[in-house]
């Protein structure tokens, strides 16, 4: 094998890498969402406020990191933002941290989260592109869907870990963790990112000297559009999953990081096989809509689920443990198409554009990760889990149409090329 060919394996590794070591940080920290409760004082509101902050940091910063990208390239901007992601965390760690000085206030850990919201917003679209311009089209749903299979993973070593060392050691020594984690990304990124050479570039990769054609706004937009969409009821899951189990079915640390733990491996062994998958059938379009369509059934079943919950849940043990399959199968579910929608999204906007295109779309994930967040306690107070996981259903459903106008106008696109 040529040593471009084994090289771009170890691209690959860097974006897994990248995107698994800030992953533990934005989808492990809600993990420990009910400790994060209880270290500093927060209620309900305040909670979803310190979590969606993070990812209100992530949302104003995608879009600027990945319009670098395309200017600086993959290997400067991955650099300059785990370096500072790093730094940040460090920083929470010696003084956002409750301890003998007392309990920092929801502004200082907000705005600790909102800054590393900030920097880690670079992950995305440079480890995104770098997959991108290394891989070729016929095996690049597979390539996006193992870097993507790094958010479940980072979220996975996350829950499995932060909330039992914020139980014994406190935030502190959580934060500190992500840190060193950022670092050791950022270390692996050092050595192996760099651009490929053009000519010795894959074959079918974007890399190659023909420019690419001109995106077809349209389809772009919608699918930034559903992209953003389908992730609400997937950070629904994410941010508030753990507070569902706690408060509503009296489940202790160990049966919710069992959950969350199980969610996230399966929606990283989803991801993968639907890579491959659709790499295969090359049906990605359909896939996405399908996936879409189960969203909705399962967090239906969700709501219903919910329903027959009672204060007096402890007994009727096998609802509780029909709740917690019912929440483990929706978190799969609706994590499962993420690395085949961005295929999709990279393969149309072209290598120039890219990182840009990453960066729109993650700016519409992560407002939705914000919005969620913030909302999901309001709704709550309002009509309960229910109506929480009903919201999540409407969401689904309102992918469903831009997912299909996606479709349309890629077959508009093409039409004319057949006759």
């Amino acid at each position: 094998m040529p040593a471009p060919d084994r090289h771009r394996w170890k691209v690959l590794g860097v974006g897994v890498a990248a995107n698994a070591s800030f992953a533990a940080a934005f989808a492990g920290i809600p993990a420990a969402a009910v400790m994060l409760r209880s270290a500093y004082a927060l209620s309900d509101a305040a909670l979803g406020l310190a979590l969606g902050l993070m990812g209100l940091g992530i949302a104003c910063s995608e879009f600027p990191w990945g319009v670098l990208t395309d200017r600086w390239g993959d290997r400067k901007v991955l650099l300059t933002g785990l370096g500072g992601t790093a730094a940040a965390l460090l920083l929470m760690a010696l003084w956002a941290a409750p301890g003998a000085h007392g309990i920092p206030g929801l502004g200082l850990v907000g705005a600790g989260l909102l800054l590393v919201g900030l920097l880690g917003g670079s992950v995305n679209g440079s480890s995104g592109r770098a997959v991108m311009v290394w891989f070729g089209s016929a095996e690049r749903g597979m390539a996006m869907s193992i870097r993507q299979t790094a958010v479940p993973l980072g979220g996975a070593l996350g829950a499995l870990v932060l909330p039992a060392l914020a139980r014994q050691a406190g935030f502190g020594a959580v934060y500190g963790l992500l840190s060193a984690l950022c670092a050791i990304s950022l270390l692996l990124t050092w050595r192996w990112l760099r651009d490929p050479d053009t000519a010795a570039a894959p074959a079918g990769s974007a890399a190659g000297p023909v420019p690419p054609p001109s995106p077809d706004r349209a389809r772009l937009w919608a699918m930034v559009g559903a992209i953003g969409i389908l992730c609400a009821p997937q950070f629904g899951i994410l941010s508030f999953g753990t507070v569902f189990l706690h408060d509503l079915l009296g489940a202790g640390v160990g049966a919710t990081t069992a959950a969350m733990v199980a969610l996230q491996c399966g929606a990283m062994a989803m991801r993968v096989w639907s890579g491959r998958w659709t790499d295969r059938h090359g049906n990605r379009a359909w896939f996405l809509r399908a996936a879409a369509w189960g969203s909705v059934l399962c967090f239906v079943m969700l709501g219903l689920v919910s329903l027959l919950l009672a204060p007096s849940v402890t007994e009727r043990p096998p609802l509780l443990a029909l709740a917690m399959v019912a929440l483990t199968v929706s978190g799969v579910c609706v994590s499962a198409w993420h690395g085949v929608a961005y295929a999709e999204l990279v393969t149309l906007a072209g290598a120039g554009r890219a990182g840009t295109a990453l960066g729109m779309a993650n700016t519409s994930v992560f407002v939705a990760c914000f919005a969620t967040s913030s909302a999901i306690p309001h709704i709550n107070a309002l009509a309960g889990w229910v109506g929480v996981w009903l919201v999540g259903a409407a969401c689904a459903a309102a992918a469903l149409p831009l997912f299909a106008r996606s479709a349309r106008v890629s077959c508009e696109k093409r039409a004319p090329q057949t006759v």
